[in-house]
This record gives C-alpha cells, sequence and structure tokens, in this order.
C-alpha cells in the first residue's frame, strides 16, 4: 500500500459472494455471519483502497472477510489499520502488509463460538488475527530498499470482544507469528537481513 492508494472515496458497504470460486464451492454470501455476533471483518481493509469506488468494491467481497469479534474489528484493529495508513498517505514511505488468522474459537458480543453454521456449512471462527507490515521509503527495486534497519511492525491479536483497545500491547516478532502459524514469511530477503527483521518486536 501507499498514498496512491488513498483517495476520497466513501466505504461502499456491498458485502457480495465471490463469483469466481469454482463451480463446486460453497460461496459464502452477505448474510452467511447474521445472526453470530461477530464482524464481516476485512483482512484487507476498505480504507486501504480508497482511489476509485472498483477499488473499495472489491474489498466488500466475502473471501475477504473473517468471522472477527466487534470490538476486535471496530476497535483494536481499525487502529492499527488508521496508523499503518497514516505511515504512507504523505507519500514519503509505502507498506508491505501481510495479514492472516490462525486456530478456531473467538468470543463475540453474545459468547464463544468455533463456527458459524451457515446452510450446514461451517465457518471457522478463528481464534486470532496477526498481521505483519514492513514500512519502506518510497520507491524502486523494493528489496534492495530493505536492510536490517527496516521497520517491521508484527501484531497478534485474540480474537475476543474483551480485547484492549491499544494494538501495540499485542505487538510481537515475526518469528513468533511464524512458529504459531507454520508460515514462512519474508522469505525474499537476503538471509542475513529476513533473520535480523524476523526477531525485531517493533517499540516506536
Amino acid at each position: 500500500m501507499d498514498s496512491t492508494s488513498l483517495g476520497s472515496v466513501k466505504r461502499r458497504d456491498n458485502f457480495k459472494a465471490d463469483n469466481s470460486l469454482p463451480k463446486t464451492w460453497y460461496a459464502i454470501n452477505e448474510d452467511s455471519y447474521k445472526g453470530s455476533d461477530f464482524d464481516r471483518g476485512h483482512n484487507y481493509p476498505s480504507g486501504d483502497r480508497t482511489s476509485f469506488e472498483e477499488a473499495n468494491s472489491s474489498t466488500f467481497l466475502m473471501t475477504n472477510m473473517i468471522p472477527q469479534a466487534p470490538e476486535n474489528n471496530q476497535q483494536t484493529w481499525e487502529r492499527l489499520e488508521d496508523y499503518t495508513r497514516s505511515l504512507v498517505r504523505d507519500g514519503k514511505n509505502e507498506a508491505y502488509i501481510i495479514m492472516g488468522s490462525y486456530g478456531s474459537g473467538g468470543t463475540g458480543r453474545n459468547g464463544y463460538l468455533s463456527a458459524i453454521n451457515t446452510n450446514g456449512v461451517q465457518i471457522n471462527v478463528p481464534s486470532h488475527v496477526w498481521k505483519v507490515v514492513v514500512i519502506i521509503p518510497n520507491g524502486s527495486d523494493d528489496l534492495n530498499r530493505i536492510n536490517t534497519n527496516t521497520r517491521v511492525i508484527a501484531v497478534d491479536t485474540p480474537n475476543e470482544n474483551s480485547i484492549n483497545r491499544d494494538w501495540k500491547i499485542y505487538r510481537t516478532s515475526v518469528h513468533a507469528i511464524e512458529m504459531t502459524t507454520g508460515y514462512n514469511l519474508l522469505t525474499n530477503l537476503p538471509p542475513p537481513v529476513r533473520i535480523t527483521l524476523q526477531s525485531k518486536v517493533d517499540n516506536l
């Protein structure tokens, strides 16, 4: 994400099934979370795509959603998203963002659920939601602009409605997220740079 992704387009709120899925797959639709007391939480935020309407609409495909505790989504996570946008809005920086979730079982407005049942299909409710943000100066040849001093923000939050609103208390390392999820992140970086950035815990 960079400043060109941000504009004045208003949030479209046109949640819809993703019709590009294979025909044999069950397509979660805009009503699938109804009555669950979990938000349709964006993996990729609509606020990061406000340059034109089509870009914003694309973030409302249900394949971009997870069942997210309302306080996590509307408070803690939104504050992290707003902060990330503030780092790129003036055009000096750009952000590489990796986001995901893991586990089963979260706590929404009315208590704990491990899954949402819609038409006999189980939608997993994750236990945690995480994000890694790599901040680099605007420019070209991105890999060569990342070094051991590059700022990396790694956050891992419980998917609970009782969550603290301050996302900063959930900061962790990329390595900790990798160990929990089984993913290998930042793999295109040279090993010495990658190893250093994996171990950092942001404190700004």
